[in-house]
């Protein structure tokens, strides 16, 4: 991974992590990606979702797709991840703000080989959910056709993390407003069966394991 002058944190430096590690971390631990990317001279931005494998970002399109059509072609593109873990309350409206991780980097999408297309894929089935790939029916060739992988290089990046209080102005802390934390959580709750699944079908070992009711 390579730091430059487009990842280098210029607000709030503090916040700033460089190691690839952690940012790592943060993109294994969420599901989507906004894509940023020039389309006919104009800025575009698109959510997807995406997995990752070592030091590279897989995500997948329709072939016919704006967002593969461009990334294909080798098109400067800009992705960013992010998740709010709190929104932080001031005594102040200005001194608002939310703890939060984020991850920024820069790249080159490279179209996947057709040979490595279903191990692709089961890059970003697994990242959404491990083991369910096992457990499902295969794309079929047609379904493949209309489908293309990218990859793109996980190398000019930066992770920007904010945490803990508010940060008032001296003068402040004597005003009668409350002032604190209130954490956003992101949870799993009980599965929801379709309403056309077939009787007596159970719960799926991904899920199980995913609520800790099963091995791995």
């Amino acid at each position: 991974m390579t730091n430059s002058i487009k990842t280098k944190i210029k607000r709030v430096p503090k916040n700033a992590v460089y190691e690839l590690e952690r940012i790592n971390d943060i993109i294994d631990n969420n599901f989507i990606c906004h894509v940023g990317f020039i389309h006919n001279s104009s800025p575009v931005v698109i959510p997807t979702m995406y997995g990752r494998k070592e030091n590279f970002i897989f995500i997948h399109g329709a072939s016919v797709s704006r967002l593969i059509k461009n990334l294909e072609k080798g098109v400067e593109i800009c992705i960013a991840i992010t998740k709010v873990k709190a929104l932080v309350l001031a005594r102040s409206a200005f001194n608002h703000t939310l703890n939060y991780e984020s991850v920024v980097f820069f790249g080159k999408g490279n179209l996947v080989a057709e040979s490595d297309k279903l191990g692709s894929l089961k890059v970003i089935s697994d990242h959404v959910l491990k083991h369910r790939w096992e457990e499902v029916r295969m794309p079929n060739q047609k379904e493949l056709k209309a489908t293309k992988v990218i990859r793109i290089e996980i190398d000019e990046s930066s992770a920007k993390v904010r945490s803990g209080d508010p940060q008032d102005s001296k003068s402040d802390y004597s005003l009668d407003v409350w002032a604190g934390v209130l954490p956003i959580s992101n949870n799993f709750e009980a599965p929801i069966a379709d309403a056309q699944l077939k009787k007596n079908i159970g719960l799926p070992k991904s899920i199980e394991i995913l609520f800790g009711n099963g091995k791995q």
